[in-house]
């Protein structure tokens, strides 16, 4: 199911009961991210919150704020338009094992998958919701009372109260390769220096950066984007660890079942999806660097001040009655937890595509993404295990792994609790471990020099004795699944209720 508005999606959260409406003005200075951290935090991740009067500075804002829309596994199912996330990844893996059809039934099944690849292709339109109303910069013309005139009237939030200012947390930013026309839709949070010029805090592995890099080498200026609202597959595919070089906007178009419709902007040789609810056009002049931050981010901590490029606003256009997005990140879990668990869900036949000994991955909140990574593995031969730890650190944002722990595949690496009962057991902490040098996210802290570190991988399997363990290993502690089943039956005819 495609949404199309991010007010449709509003609204099947709401039929759904998984949103609750703030008809009373809160603040967008710490208030809302104070009430949506404790929702966040809830069990199951609370609900989805709808402020209708957010106010900026004391006034009230003429554009309601929704948050948390996708902070459970249920609303980033809904988000995806489907009942599970688990639908996506065993079409993903369909597609990856696709053969030739021997018959009738399995060519129905290989059409079935071409016709989602087909929508994955983008439309070009005329006109879209996102142009209802369209103010230009560049030109000199006065602001009615229907434009939209800076960021200023955007109920931009200050998520901390060590802040370096106002943030959009939730931005789609459309950047282009300028020598093979290739485009990028990725998401980096943008700090509000005034009304018409934010920081890009583009890191400098991202590909954004890369394509910012090309423009300062051929001296130009570098045309940027940035989307707001719409269909919440397009915020899902911009933080999607795709490989490098596979298209977001194509990724967006295979979630939805339905082709992105895309329209040229006002101001920049770019386009955009025709029905978000606010569009974002300017430049970055690289070169041009202007400190950035301290922000409180999704490690838990502060990122510190640093210098970023700077974004220059040439226009806005929106909806005539648009919904701002955002989220706000911090001490997990928080919505992007969720957000990222359905990320390595759906890519996880990717992932066993090259290494079929893959039984399960996780990545718990503990580790806010890139620090702890939990793999089980069927084992079948001495060393396996680090062969799944190296695999891993060269494939993609994987890279940035801080602790690997490698597990068998009777372990639920879902249950951090089992995760680490095998690797207190089951490790030698000398013979189990090993250390890489690699490059480091840039918004971890501990490293001594930015975005350089070192990386540690455990092998917590049964050893086996190639491995040099000369003993035998012994067998885990099991009850008897029959007795256990005569014992549930006893427990329930003096009506005691399942898992108590």
């Amino acid at each position: 199911m495609a949404y199309s508005s991010f007010s449709e999606f509003i609204a099947a959260l709401d039929r759904a009961g998984e949103l609750q409406r703030i008809p009373i003005p809160v603040a967008t200075e710490l208030e809302i991210s104070q009430w949506a951290e404790r929702e966040m935090k809830a069990p199951g991740g609370g609900r989805a919150l709808l402020f209708e009067k957010p106010t900026v500075g004391g006034v009230v804002s003429p554009y309601p704020l929704a948050v948390n829309t996708m902070g459970s596994r249920r609303r980033m199912a809904m988000a995806l338009g489907i009942e599970s996330v688990d639908e996506l990844a065993q079409q993903m893996q369909l597609i990856l094992k696709a053969k030739p059809p021997t018959d009738l039934k399995s060519a129905w099944k290989l059409a079935r998958q071409g016709i989602d690849l087909l929508h994955a292709r983008p439309k070009h339109v005329k006109d879209g919701p996102c142009k209802d109303v369209v103010h230009r910069f560049s030109q000199d013309q006065p602001v009615t009372a229907e434009a939209l005139a800076t960021l200023l009237d955007l109920p931009i939030l200050q998520c901390w109260p060590q802040d370096g200012g106002r943030f959009i947390t939730f931005p789609c930013v459309h950047t282009r390769d300028p020598d093979t026309g290739e485009r990028n839709l990725g998401m980096y949070r943008m700090q509000v220096y005034d009304g018409q010029t934010t920081g890009m805090h583009w890191q400098v592995h991202k590909v954004a950066a890369r394509h910012g890099k090309r423009y300062y080498e051929r001296g130009e200026r570098m045309p940027v984007a940035v989307t707001l609202g719409g269909d919440p597959a397009y915020t899902f595919a911009a933080t999607a660890p795709l490989p490098d070089g596979l298209d977001e906007i194509l990724f967006a178009g295979f979630l939805r079942k339905k082709s992105v419709e895309l329209v040229r902007c006002e101001t920049v040789d770019l386009e955009v999806p025709a029905d978000v609810d606010f569009v974002l056009e300017g430049y970055v002049q690289p070169g041009e660097l202007r400190p950035e931050g301290p922000f409180g981010d999704h490690t838990g901590f502060y990122t510190p001040v640093d210098d970023y490029p700077v974004f220059h606003l040439t226009a806005i256009t929106r909806r005539s009655q648009p919904v701002y997005p955002c989220t706000v990140v911090g001490i997990p879990p928080m919505e992007d937890f969720y957000m990222g668990d359905a990320s390595v869900r759906i890519f996880l036949p990717v992932f066993r595509m090259n290494f079929p000994e893959i039984v399960d991955m996780a990545l718990p909140a503990e580790g806010v993404f890139h620090n702890l990574v939990f793999v089980s593995i069927r084992k079948q031969y001495p060393w396996q295990a680090y062969k799944i730890m190296h695999g891993l650190w060269g494939m993609g944002q994987m890279m940035f792994s801080k602790y690997i722990v490698v597990v068998d595949a009777d372990c639920d690496v879902h249950n951090t609790s089992e995760v680490l009962f095998r690797l207190c057991a089951n490790t030698d902490p000398q013979r189990d471990s090993t250390f890489v040098k690699s490059p480091c996210d840039a918004l971890d802290h501990a490293p001594s020099v930015p975005c350089i570190g070192s990386h540690m991988g455990f092998d917590a399997t049964r050893k086996l004795p190639a491995e040099g363990y000369g003993r035998a290993w012994p067998d885990l502690v099991k009850m008897d699944s029959a007795v256990e089943a005569r014992v549930a039956a006893l427990r329930a005819a003096l009506g005691e209720k399942p898992g108590r």
